[in-house]
């Protein structure tokens, strides 16, 4: 049996917690690392980062999670809109970029509004404009 692992790099995104704290469990035990993925990204163990994350989940949004590292931009998309609620607006931009880049239309617009309303980000009418645009 696989166990089920998340990127490094989405932990980081999702708990707040810094690259070198992540690192830093691995090497002390607190944390398993599992294989990593296909695309050589260093995996951690999902059920060790879940009670970690920065925003409270339920089983859907879990899911969600899981689908938006592997690279899909609905899930992208929705796990950033989750994240925009929440006010964790680090986290909700990191995700609606990615979806956004991946052509993802609710990404884009919701990119938008952020740029034009500074919200997690500084304002900037064109880039908001850009991203409406698209």
């Amino acid at each position: 049996m696989t166990a089920i692992g998340i990127s490094v790099e989405s932990a980081i995104v999702m708990t707040e917690q810094s690259r070198r704290t992540w690192w830093r469990r691995i090497a002390a035990g607190e944390v398993t690392r599992v294989a990593d993925d296909a695309r050589g990204r260093a995996m951690l163990s999902w059920p060790n980062v879940v009670p970690k994350l920065c925003v409270p989940m339920n089983s859907v949004d879990l899911s969600f999670a899981l689908r938006a590292d592997a690279g899909e931009a609905d899930a992208q998309n929705d796990i950033g809109q989750l994240f925009l609620n929440a006010g964790k607006h680090a986290a909700a931009l990191y995700w609606l970029r990615k979806a956004a880049q991946q052509d993802n239309a609710d990404a884009m617009q919701c990119l938008g509004r952020c740029y034009l309303n500074g919200q997690g980000i500084p304002k900037d009418e064109n880039l908001g404009l850009m991203w409406l645009a698209k």
